[in-house]
């Protein structure tokens, strides 16, 4: 069974995004199982990943196409976290960007961009346009 790990920020349109693609893979639903990962940065409500929107979003999707998904989350640097948790047992990591420019690039970095470099594990970028 292959273990996709969806990394959501706190864009719902870009969650649901990840989640459709992954359910246009051409897979089984029986033969992938997804893990819908966010990383809190700040959580000073105590929230649980089961109360974030976006992975109730991208849950509901693949749940919908007949996927076994469960819901974790992590605390800290979301590109660390990320790619931690994903080297423990994923065989893909599905993360999505938004459009920047060159400047912004460089001055905010991406999140998305140091996880294709950091692990070894596949990697599937969904490109989100605002």
């Amino acid at each position: 069974m292959t273990h996709v790990v969806l990394a959501v920020d706190d864009d719902e349109d870009r969650a649901i995004l990840q989640a459709e693609r992954i359910r246009d893979l051409d897979w089984a639903p029986d033969e992938i199982r997804v893990t819908v990962l966010h990383v809190f940065t700040e959580n000073r409500e105590g929230a649980s990943v089961s109360q974030f929107g976006p992975a109730r979003e991208a849950r509901d999707v693949l749940e919908d196409a007949g996927i076994e998904v469960t819901l974790d989350e992590r605390s800290g640097e979301p590109e660390v976290e990320i790619v931690r948790y994903a080297e423990r047992d994923a065989d893909l990591v599905c993360v999505a960007g938004r459009k920047r420019s060159p400047a912004g690039k460089a001055m905010f970095g991406s999140v998305s961009q140091s996880i294709m470099l950091d692990t070894d594990l596949p990697v599937l970028f969904c490109p989100f346009d605002e």
